[in-house]
């Protein structure tokens, strides 16, 4: 399962090369654009986007359910997976 994880669909990239989109797990566009103009840091950004996503418990136990289930590959357009909302989501469905 290939579940993009962005607010807005990435150009170039066919409906067809994904399953699934979830517009909802990805950050907020403030909280984005806060963090790609450095006026919050990595830190300060990955607890704000904790704390939005936790408020989605029926979306994030829909996919922790589905993940138990079957592999969820969480796509996006981040540059570094280190420093990605994908990394932080995915230890929320792993970890539950």
């Amino acid at each position: 399962m290939r579940l993009l994880v962005m607010r807005r669909w990435p150009r170039g990239v066919a409906r067809g090369k994904v399953d699934g989109w979830e517009r909802e797990l990805a950050p907020s566009p403030p909280l984005l654009q806060a963090f790609r103009q450095e006026r919050i840091s990595w830190e300060g950004f990955a607890q704000r986007y904790l704390e939005e996503v936790g408020l989605r418990r029926e979306l994030l136990g829909k996919w922790r359910e589905r993940a138990q289930r079957e592999t969820v590959t969480l796509l996006c357009s981040c540059r570094d997976p280190g420093r990605c909302h994908r990394a932080l989501l995915r230890g929320l469905l792993e970890g539950g």
